[in-house]
């Protein structure tokens, strides 16, 4: 309960520099009379500037400050809250907004927005509207509760049944649905990231596996192609070898063939060298007549016969040269085809270690590819660090996947969640158990002020209204004085229900104006019956300009009276 114990002022409208100052608990009735523009309905605009920032008055917040004094506006309200004493104070120029809970100023960390949203929920527990539904029922800008939207008569009811933590949770959870759709969303945009830097990296993959295939099968082909060269090769060669030893059969006489050149040019030129050794005999004895070293007369005879023995000799000589010359030619015959045949020998010679060669090149060239296959076969880095990316892009998105479950999961547990928190949800079960205690109160106070209807609200708050002939009314079918007496019915109902459920149940109850024009004498004497029946711990304060005939009702009564401009009571 919200035990309100004060509210003071000063340079607040119409009030000076000196505090007014209004004790709340004071009295269980109040009167508070004054002429037009004397302040008594100052004392409203200050209880909701104090706790909610706004007047109750539609009054700019600059017009708040006394328009004398023009400054040091200020604005304190104590009230009980179970065993805590709480003083809210409020300024303008300076701006002043602080909370004291048992004497010790509580820290305002955060902005005056979320210093306010702290009061109303944390400790009042309250809003305005409710505050204005369930303590205040005036005449000037009040607007009653039959008059505002089905949006705010379910917001009072749910302030006055505790039940608006439902509302909170609900506006929590749109909050979640919200962030979990963006979430969600996120998270396919993510997902299908991923997948297409799967996508992309599976086929990456698998041209570096063909581009490795493509080169082994082409250096393969290339292997194979060197190979039959090689082969060829081979059997050009191995036939050049038995051409080669075929050849070589065909000269090992070579050596014999030479000595015997050799023996015989040699027997020539010994025969040759006796030939021109006779020829020289012969030129001497037919050169000469006596003999060079004796000086003997050679006989002619002996001359002649030296010289036909001699020429014999060189004929036989001749002779003998030509059969070597002829056994020469045969010689040399064969050492030319010898030399032919080791000329070709030697060219297969040539011919073979070329061949040799090339089959060697093709050797070390074979090898080198089959390193290369060999490498290419085992030199997978690239292949193995794009697995491994792959790997890690697999598992990202086994987590987003993971994730996304999580996420779906939640957004089930958040609908159905928020099927239980809708209006027609758990808040109706709770409304509908408390509709009959509302309308059988409403209809009561009714009654109890001579208002002889039947009236009910709905699970939406929309009003049933019939006479006791079964006529169909709504509100605005009816006079100012009859919706006032509905007014008052609700205000007394909603009082009522707080007290029940110890929600906004409080002590003050201010009514401005209410029996000035909507309640004649006899609703006037009706009406103070209910009030009297709220209880000791009821404060009434009734704002009036019929003091005269109201005085005799009331166990108090202040008076607003204006002394040079500014409002005093008295």
């Amino acid at each position: 309960m919200i035990l309100f114990k004060n509210v003071r002022y000063k340079n607040f409208l119409s009030s000076g520099n000196i505090f007014t100052d209004i004790q709340l608990d004071r009295s269980k009735t109040t009167l508070i009379t004054g002429e037009n523009g004397a302040g008594k309905s100052t004392m409203l605009d200050a209880i909701t500037f104090s706790l909610f920032g706004r007047p109750f008055r539609k009054v700019n917040k600059p017009q708040l400050v006394n328009s004398i004094n023009e400054k040091s506006t200020v604005v304190e309200a104590e009230f009980m809250i179970g065993k805590k004493h709480i003083l809210v104070r409020r300024g303008i120029r300076p701006n002043l907004f602080e909370i004291e809970v048992d004497g010790v100023q509580l820290q305002q960390d955060a902005n005056i927005r979320d210093f306010q949203e702290f009061l109303e929920k944390s400790i009042l527990k309250l809003n305005y509207k409710s505050f204005t539904q369930i303590i205040i029922l005036g005449n000037s800008s009040f607007v009653p509760f039959m008059q505002l939207r089905a949006h705010d008569r379910r917001a009072i009811i749910e302030d006055l049944l505790d039940i608006q933590i439902f509302s909170s949770m609900s506006n929590v959870l749109k909050t979640y649905v919200a962030e979990n759709k963006v979430k969600l969303d996120d998270n396919r945009s993510t997902k299908d990231l991923v997948e297409n830097k799967i996508s992309l990296k599976d086929d990456y993959i698998t041209q570096l596996k063909n581009k490795t295939k493509n080169l082994v099968t082409r250096f393969e082909k290339e292997i194979k192609s060197n190979l039959d060269q090689k082969t060829s090769l081979l059997t050009e060669m191995d036939e050049t070898n038995n051409k080669v030893q075929e050849l070589l059969g065909q000269v090992n006489d070579a050596k014999q063939v030479s000595e015997k050149h050799d023996k015989l040019t040699e027997y020539q030129r010994s025969i040759l060298r006796n030939v021109d050794s006779e020829q020289k005999n012969i030129t001497f004895f037919e050169s000469n007549d006596d003999c060079p070293t004796c000086k003997q007369n050679i006989d002619h005879a002996f001359k002649h016969k030296e010289i036909v023995q001699k020429q014999e000799k060189i004929k036989e000589y001749e002779n003998a040269v030509s059969e070597i010359d002829d056994k020469l030619d045969e010689v040399r015959s064969r050492l030319q085809a010898i030399q032919s045949i080791q000329e070709d020998i030697q060219s297969h010679q040539t011919k073979t270690q070329t061949l040799n060669n090339s089959i060697s090149a093709i050797n070390q060239y074979v090898d080198k590819i089959e390193k290369q296959i060999q490498e290419t076969e085992q030199d997978t880095g690239d292949i193995k660090e794009e697995k491994k990316k792959l790997k890690e892009f697999q598992k990202e998105l086994d987590d987003i996947q993971e994730k996304r479950e999580t996420l779906i999961d939640d957004n089930e547990l958040y609908s159905v969640a928020r099927n239980i928190l809708k209006d027609e949800g758990i808040k109706a079960r709770i409304v509908k158990q408390y509709l009959p205690i509302m309308n059988k109160l409403i209809n009561k106070y009714l009654t109890q002020m001579n208002f002889f209807v039947s009236f009910n609200l709905d699970e939406n708050f929309n009003e049933e209204i019939k006479s006791r002939y079964r006529d169909d009314f709504t509100y605005d079918s009816f006079s100012e004085g009859e919706k006032m007496r509905i007014d008052l019915a609700l205000l007394f109902t909603w009082r009522a229900i707080a007290k029940l459920k110890n929600s906004v149940n409080t002590n003050l109850l201010i009514l401005d104006e209410v029996f000035d024009s909507s309640l004649d004498g006899e609703g006037t004497d009706e009406f103070m019956k209910i009030v009297n029946e709220q209880g000791s711990s009821t404060n009434v304060f009734v704002i009036s300009h019929k003091g005269d005939t109201l005085y005799d009702k009331f166990r108090v009564h202040m008076r607003f009276e204006k002394r040079k401009n500014f409002s005093v009571i008295i």
